[in-house]
This record gives structure tokens, C-alpha cells and sequence, in this order.
């Protein structure tokens, strides 16, 4: 069986794929710096190496220590939204760690280097929005994921590393962090109902997303490893099927048996109206994969998050900017964690 370097292997989809890589026999290395990943999450078969992909120097001694057949790149700092206001972690963490990842992927020699991008790559593209389409981020997590795809194509051209990179939209399901308060509607609006909070909704709620369950589409990534035919591509990966937020807010009611459960409409912010993708590029390759029904998926969700139980709101952002230069939603956040955490100074960094 292969070994495989995982990073953020810890968190939502990383911990997915480390045991789903587990039962199919092959041994796994996890880096993760648990920011916002969990120990427990990670199966004891698995090797565990806590630390940060912007150390180069612990990357570099990662490779040393094993040989891999490959690697998936999943660790990320991921709350698109608010990446404007903590643009250097964000350049840091997706584009520099990235670049740590891919030098040591190079000496290496490795088989291939799977890069979990994203659909914020295509910005305001009309929907649903196609490989072949012109990119054209709208944020600073965005910005960074491309940049990595297209560093990516450039060391496969000139340096031979093979890669594949998908870009996910949305993904929700069991292990999920609902301690962040800026990303993740689902896990989000099930946190809120188990803390007997308001559902929170920006705006009328008429965002449209394409919601994916994480267990529909983690196996892809070893689909994709084990086929030639993936090098160089990037493709979609997720559900055909769309929601609007405001939907999704009244399906979590039901499936947590509170139906009339408060919905808050807060004031829009601003964000892609309308993002989901045509993945048939990807399911022509890989064979199709399942859809779970967005009810079905939360259904098993809203199960695992009863035995979870409701938790603080929890992040170790700083802001770079000051509240009012970010923006309102964002402040508002930021009060939210003052005020949960009076001990505890969640004020803007100044650089």
C-alpha cells in the first residue's frame, strides 16, 4: 500500500480523506496545526505531525522523515469572506504554505501533488460556472487559491510535478467546526439552534449555493490519485444541487425539530450572489459520485451535532485592518467574541 502525506488532515474534509485513505489500507502522515482541526479527528493509524505548512523548515523535515507516494494538500485558512481583512495569513497560509508544500513535493519526486482549491476562484462567473470559464476572484482567499493552481501548472511544466486541483464549493457534514463564526452556514445555523440563538441570515437570503456533502466526494481525491488522466486537470467537484441560504436556514429547522425556530435577517454583506458549478468534466473522468439530498445530508449532520452539543464561539483571527476599513458584518462578529469572551482581546492587528 502507498503512504500519503495529508495536510490538514485534522480538519473537516482533511480527516474525511485520512480515513477514508486508512480503510482502503494505505498508511497516512497528517500535518496540521489544529487551528481548526481536531486531534480526536485524526484515527490512531495515523501518523500526526502538529505544526504550521508556513514553517519550512518543519515541511522540509516532514519529507524528510518519510518517503511518500503522494500528497493532498487540504490545509487551508478558509473563511473566504472575511480573508480581505487577514490578507497576510491569508497570502501566508494558502499561497506561501502552499509553496512550502510544492518545493518539498519537487525534491521529492513525488507521484502527484492533489491541491483542494475552490469554487471562490471564479468569483461573479455566471452560473453554473465551467473549468473552461475565465477566473475572476473576488476576494482575497480566492486570489490565493488561484494562484496556487496556476503555480501548480507552472512546476508541472517546467519541474514534472504531477497535480490535479479541485475546486469544492460548500461542503458540510459530520465533523464539521462550529466553533467559527465566519464560515460554514450549515455548521453555523446548527450551532446557533443548539444555543438556542436566532438563526442569523445576511440579507433577504436569496444567495443560491450548491450545498455538498463531504462523504458524497472525499473518495474523489483517491479516484483522482490512482488515474493518470487527472494530471494537470482541475475540475469541479460537488452537488448539482442548489439551495438558497434562506432555504437551507428553514431545512435546518426542520431536521433539528424546532420549525419555528427565530430566523434574524441581518444586513447583506457583500459576497457572490449566485455559485455552483457543472462538474461533468470531472465526473467524465472520475465516475460519477453520489448526491445525497440536502435534507438527507443534515439530517445526518443535525444527528452528530446533538452528540456534540452546542459550543462557544471560538477564533484566533486577528484582524489586520481595523474593523470599520473591513466591514460592518465583520465588526459585528467581532463583538460577538468580545462580549463571549470579555478575558480574551480579539482587537485589529496594526501593521
Amino acid at each position: 500500500m502507498a503512504r500519503y502525506l495529508v495536510t490538514g488532515g485534522a480538519g473537516f474534509i482533511g480527516s474525511h480523506l485520512t480515513a477514508t485513505l486508512l480503510d482502503q489500507g494505505h498508511n497516512v502522515v497528517v500535518l496540521d496545526d489544529l487551528s481548526g482541526g481536531a486531534r480526536e479527528r485524526v484515527p490512531e493509524a495515523a501518523e500526526l505531525v502538529i505544526g504550521s505548512i508556513t514553517t519550512e523548515s518543519l515541511v522540509d523535515d516532514v519529507f524528510a522523515s518519510w518517503a511518500f507516494d503522494g500528497a493532498f494538500h487540504l490545509a487551508a485558512f478558509a473563511a473566504e469572506s472575511i480573508s480581505h481583512a487577514v490578507k497576510r495569513h491569508n497570502y501566508a497560509t494558502n499561497l506561501l504554505g502552499s509553496i512550502n508544500l510544492i518545493n518539498a513535493a519537487i525534491r521529492a519526486r513525488l507521484a502527484f501533488f492533489g491541491f483542494a482549491s475552490s469554487v471562490a476562484v471564479y468569483g461573479e462567473t455566471e452560473p453554473p460556472m465551467r473549468e473552461d470559464d475565465v477566473p475572476n476572484p473576488v476576494d482575497s482567499y480566492g486570489n490565493a487559491k488561484l494562484a496556487v493552481e496556476r503555480e501548480l501548472a507552472i512546476t508541472m511544466r517546467l519541474q514534472g510535478l504531477p497535480y490535479f486541483a479541485f475546486r469544492m464549493h460548500n461542503v458540510y457534514g459530520e465533523w464539521q467546526n462550529m466553533r467559527d463564526p465566519y464560515r460554514n452556514a450549515v455548521a453555523i445555523f446548527l450551532n446557533q439552534v443548539l444555543r438556542n440563538e436566532p438563526i442569523t441570515v445576511y440579507g433577504d437570503g436569496t444567495q443560491v449555493r450548491a450545498f455538498t456533502y463531504v462523504s458524497d466526494i472525499v473518495g474523489m481525491f483517491l479516484a483522482a490519485a490512482q488515474r493518470g488522466d487527472t494530471r494537470g486537470q482541475v475540475l469541479n467537484v460537488g452537488s448539482t444541487a442548489t439551495s438558497s441560504v434562506l432555504n437551507l436556514a428553514y431545512l435546518v429547522r426542520e431536521v433539528m425539530g424546532v420549525p419555528d425556530h427565530p430566523i434574524v435577517h441581518l444586513s447583506a454583506r457583500s459576497e457572490v450572489q449566485c455559485a455552483y458549478t457543472d462538474s461533468a468534466r470531472a465526473r467524465k473522468l472520475l465516475g460519477d459520485w453520489p448526491e445525497t439530498d440536502l435534507r438527507d445530508g443534515l439530517v445526518r449532520t443535525a444527528r452528530w451535532a446533538r452528540v456534540h452539543g452546542p459550543v462557544d464561539l471560538a477564533s484566533s483571527l486577528r484582524l489586520e485592518v481595523p474593523p470599520e476599513r473591513s466591514a460592518a458584518w465583520v465588526g459585528s462578529i467581532r463583538a460577538r467574541l468580545d462580549s463571549q469572551n470579555p478575558g480574551v482581546t480579539h482587537t485589529s492587528e496594526r501593521t
